[in-house]
């Protein structure tokens, strides 16, 4: 009986480790409320709604909310998904660890549930891509186990994020299938096909809106969103230590300091110099892994290369990139190349791993201390990510106004869009401490929401770039607005627009019909003939 349980707590400890981390992370955002920030956009009963024009970048990630919203209450809904990302991230990476011993997996469970790019991309609000990173150990490692129906489930939280968390897996899972051995009569070529058409099953519900959107993509967004120091060690050695992300303001305290980039910096090489030696101990037998051998190895290090090089591209041959965006807007996908780190996330939480491992089979005195103390060094290199990044991360109530406007619109039956003002992205609300987050309204509403999807980026130097919109009604309705005001209602109209939701100090529609006026929100309805 004791074996047992020393054989459960084993097999579940990694995940344990991260449900505290992620308690430890995320303390603010567990209160009542949601936690809205940049991308991360929740909103109280969300509709269950069709993509829009523009790229389907929620696909289907805002669906499977609004399904499981409808059983438990959506802010419930929020939390499960961001405490998960840490457990399934921990677990994930122990998984991938061919040690037997507890304190090397727990090593890998904690870096990669704990590291500068989880840590930015969680305050740039993207949870949907962090499902993706989170079960992307799971996906290498269901290539290396084989089985279709296994790899599929793999993948299940990548499919749920959309179209970034489908790319972020794409590349190691296909290179694992083109790299490790397969057992008979299975060839390589044959499960790297399997495994594409995996992918794209998969891709559909974004794959197909996206074609059919009619969506452009702007090269100067290369620009915008290519990789910037966020260290004193220039944009290469912020990428080396899993930063260097766009935006400023996603960045985590004192992460700008020379200890911080520092030490992150040497991690990274003992993390690449563990997994190099992995490889080593492969060829010499010497693996822990039941084959003699560690089969995601070369999959992994050339994910991990592919997406280091993807991430330099906009940093060091933006031209290059621009040319690519230019041709074709799919390439519009690695513009954000800081990105594409997970997979070098993922090695280096392995690398890691297997430095301590090296290091605590030696004869050394406490060598679970040891084991502790290599488990709690990403927490010490970065303390500041906790408790939402000081209180970076904080759950909030949404005003009563806001739930009364949405009652209004959702609940007339009539035909028709709905018109975000002011004529921009995103918002910074006093009753969400300041914090800025992409308009909630284009989450809010069971009908057409037009907004301004265009983007001002700002530069290190100073001065902005402009990223146009990718929504072609978006343009129609800019257009509109620049109207004179006697035709500025009947332009609207003609392009099925039936509510404006702006600010009650707003004029722009003096002789419309205010359907309902609170302190921030004013909801206007036009009833113009065409």
């Amino acid at each position: 009986m004791r074996t047992e349980w020393g054989e459960a707590a084993r097999r579940f400890a990694p995940a344990l480790l991260g449900l505290l981390l992620g308690v430890l992370a995320l303390w603010p955002a567990l209160g009542p409320g949601f936690v809205l920030r940049y991308d991360m956009v929740f909103v109280p009963d969300p509709p269950l709604v069709l993509p829009g024009q523009g790229f389907p970048r929620a696909v289907p990630s805002d669906l499977v909310v609004a399904l499981l919203s409808r059983v438990v209450p959506a802010e419930a809904v929020q939390k499960a998904f961001l405490l998960g990302i840490f457990v399934l991230a921990a677990s994930g990476a122990a998984a991938l660890v061919p040690s037997r011993r507890l304190g090397p997996r727990l090593v890998a469970a904690a870096f990669y549930a704990w590291n500068a790019y989880l840590a930015q991309r969680l305050l740039l609000g993207q949870w949907a891509l962090l499902l993706g990173v989170a079960g992307l150990p799971w996906a290498v490692r269901a290539v290396c186990l084989g089985g279709r129906l296994r790899l599929a489930a793999a993948l299940v939280p990548a499919a749920v994020g959309g179209f970034q968390a489908m790319l972020v897996s794409a590349v190691a899972v296909l290179a694992t299938a083109a790299t490790a051995p397969a057992p008979a009569p299975v060839t390589r070529a044959r499960r790297t096909g399997e495994a594409a058409l995996i992918m794209g099953g998969l891709s559909l519900p974004w794959l197909v809106p996206a074609l059919l959107s009619g969506a452009t993509t702007d090269p100067a967004g290369v620009d915008a969103f290519a990789a910037r120091a966020d260290g004193p060690f220039g944009v290469a050695g912020s990428l080396l230590g899993l930063g260097g992300i766009w935006n400023a303001h996603a960045t985590v305290p004192g992460q700008y300091s020379w200890w911080s980039a520092g030490v992150r910096l040497a991690l990274a090489a003992v993390a690449v110099w563990g997994f190099v030696r992995l490889r080593a101990a492969g060829r010499g037998g010497r693996s822990r892994t039941e084959d003699g051998g560690v089969p995601y190895w070369t999959g992994l290090a050339v994910a991990a290369g592919a997406g280091l090089g993807v991430a330099c591209l906009g940093a060091f041959a933006p031209g290059l990139l621009k040319a690519l965006v230019g041709w074709w807007p799919g390439f519009g996908t690695i513009r954000d190349g800081q990105l594409h780190l997970a997979p070098f996330a993922l090695l280096q939480a392995v690398g890691l791993a297997t430095a301590a491992d090296r290091w605590t089979a030696r004869p050394v005195a406490a060598p679970r201390a040891v084991a502790a103390v290599a488990v709690a060094v990403p927490v010490l290199v970065l303390p500041t990510f906790a408790l939402g990044a000081f209180g970076r991360l904080a759950a909030v109530p949404y005003p009563q106004e806001w739930r009364r406007v949405q009652e209004i619109v959702n609940g007339d039956p009539a035909p028709g869009a709905l018109l975000s003002l002011p004529w921009g992205a995103h918002r910074a609300f006093g009753w969400n401490g300041g914090r800025v987050v992409l308009d909630p309204a284009t989450k809010l509403f069971g009908r057409r929401v037009i907004w301004n999807d265009e983007l001002l980026v700002g530069l290190p130097g100073g001065g902005r770039i402009r990223v146009a919109a990718e929504d072609p009604l978006a343009a129609k309705a800019g257009a509109a607005l620049r109207t004179g005001a006697e035709d500025r209602v009947r332009a609207l109209a003609r392009l099925g627009v039936r509510y404006v939701l702006t600010r009650p100090s707003d004029n722009t529609f003096q002789d419309a019909l205010t359907v309902f006026e609170g302190p921030e929100l004013r909801l206007i309805r036009l009833d113009s003939p065409l």
